[in-house]
């Protein structure tokens, strides 16, 4: 190998780069994490309808460490998703010194139980309301097993358009462990509407609403759609044997 004096060239030449490479990287290494390259200011886009000021100084003051090219972005990213509120976070650097950060906000759709909520995507995350607890009102609620939330969501919206036909609104939607289905409308109606089959009966409610019950003049607190055929309807004002018994030809419940 000595007499190849080209192949000796070649090796010294891959040896000295790699050290060079090597002195370079340390340079780097040291000239970067100097506080010469601080972090003087965190940018927030966009606007913030629940995440406070407050809370994102606190994550600023505990998870932001390092300057500008050793801070860890993703455990920046995650401070700020551990907020209550924020759904998801972006963070990016911009040069010389800044941190841009953009949130992704929960939009609340509805109440989980008595103490989260469900975002729109169907998604249970708990948050503390600063409205008055009277506002929390405003959202229908949902009961149900858990990791039922997202189909109750998806269900919720076709329940909304379905009601609106009659003038309703559903405050409240509630799935069993034996996944049957019941809603609460705003008028204190009770609808059962079982476990299978749950938008034809509710289609077809809706289709004879106005010429059977809607013409009862009267308050009615159940309805049971878990029939072929029909459905039962509760009075409150009338006693049991006043009740009617089923709207429908046939009376056998399924």
């Amino acid at each position: 190998m000595w007499d190849k004096p080209d192949l000796l060239n070649t090796i010294a030449s891959l040896l000295f780069a790699a050290a060079f490479l090597m002195v370079a990287y340390g340079v780097v290494h040291f000239v970067v994490r100097l506080p010469a390259f601080p972090l003087r200011e965190v940018q927030i886009n966009g606007e913030l309808a629940h995440v406070t000021l407050e809370e994102i100084e606190g994550i600023v003051k505990r998870e932001l460490k390092g300057n500008f090219f050793t801070l860890d972005m993703n455990a920046a990213r995650a401070g700020f998703e551990a907020l209550p509120w924020v759904r998801k976070s972006n963070v990016r650097r911009r040069w010389p010194d800044q941190l841009e950060v953009e949130f992704e906000e929960h939009v609340p759709l509805a109440r989980w139980g008595a103490v989260a909520l469900v975002n729109t995507y169907g998604e249970v995350f708990t948050a503390a309301y600063d409205g008055a607890p009277a506002n929390r009102e405003q959202w229908p609620l949902f009961i149900g097993p858990e990791g039922s939330a997202k189909e109750i969501a998806i269900q919720y919206r076709h329940f909304q358009r379905s009601f609106a036909a009659i003038g309703q609104v559903p405050v409240q939607v509630q799935v069993s462990p034996r996944r049957a289905w019941q809603i609460r409308l705003d008028s204190g109606l009770v609808i059962e509407l079982g476990r299978e089959r749950l938008e034809p009966r509710l289609e077809r409610f809706i289709a004879v609403f106005e010429r059977t019950i809607g013409r009862l003049q009267r308050k009615l607190d159940y309805v049971d759609l878990r029939y072929p055929n029909g459905f039962a309807v509760r009075i409150p004002e009338l006693g049991p044997r006043d009740q009617p018994r089923n709207i429908g030809r046939n009376t056998k419940r399924g």
